[in-house]
Formats: structure tokens, C-alpha cells, sequence
């Protein structure tokens, strides 16, 4: 049976369970032109803490899917490190980043990061270059 997409998908990590999904809309202020990925990861169970929302805006240097010829959840520098945020491993390493840095799941308030700040030390980690908490 395929996977819905829309459907949230559970990642566990350091004992703790967290649901995430990953949306795709455009820009209101640019009459929808630029595109955004926003990836949020709610801690387990529901009311325990706040979510965390990560971030990603298109801009000079860098993509967000909207189509080919990228795929669908690629986030990256044009020249550099990239993600593709429909892999459990890339949302797992922008996780341990977030936490590194000081994101707290226990906090009941919706936390939104600039996915940008994350995405090298995160990258690195994935490749296995860096730890979590390596800054880009």
C-alpha cells in the first residue's frame, strides 16, 4: 500500500516519539512566486510539549522544490550541501541540530527555526562529516 503523504510520519529518537510532516506552499508577499518547505515535528503524545517547525524559503543560492527539475523535498545550497526532507534520516539530523542548539520539546510553544541555520551541520551529520552541533 503507498504512503500518503499528507499523512504524518513517526520518527523516534533518544526515547522520546515525535509525529512529522512536510508542506509545500508559496509566498503571499510575492504573489506566490517563491516557494517554502515547512517540515514540523510534534512530540509525543499530543500535549507533552510544542512542536518545532524548520523552515526552509527559497532565495539567491539556494532551492526549494516547485517542481523539476529538483525533487520533491530537496532543500540546498545551488553550490553546497543539500537534504531531501522525505528522508527520515535528513528529518532526524535537523532534529538533533535543533536540540544541540537549544530547541526543547518539553516547552509547550510552537518553535519555528530558519531551516537555513540548521542545513550544514545537518548535511555534515548525514554524511557523516560532522556532529550535530557543527556549525556551517
Amino acid at each position: 500500500m503507498p504512503r500518503r503523504s499528507k499523512r504524518p510520519r513517526r520518527l523516534v529518537a533518544d526515547a522520546r516519539t515525535y509525529l512529522w510532516t512536510l508542506r509545500h506552499s508559496h509566498g503571499v508577499a510575492d504573489g506566490g512566486r517563491s516557494c517554502r518547505q515547512s517540515l514540523t515535528l510534534y512530540p509525543q503524545p499530543a500535549g507533552v510539549g510544542g512542536p518545532l517547525r524548520v523552515v526552509f524559503t527559497e532565495g539567491p543560492g539556494r532551492y526549494v522544490p516547485g517542481g523539476a527539475p529538483q525533487g520533491s523535498g530537496d532543500v540546498g545550497h545551488v553550490r553546497g550541501a543539500f537534504l531531501n526532507l522525505h528522508e527520515p534520516g535528513a528529518v532526524r539530523a535537523l532534529l538533533d541540530v535543533a536540540l544541540t542548539r537549544g530547541w526543547r520539546p518539553e516547552v509547550r510553544r510552537t518553535v519555528e527555526i530558519d531551516g537555513w541555520s540548521l542545513l550544514e551541520a545537518a548535511a555534515a551529520a548525514r554524511a557523516g562529516t560532522g556532529g550535530p552541533g557543527a556549525r556551517g
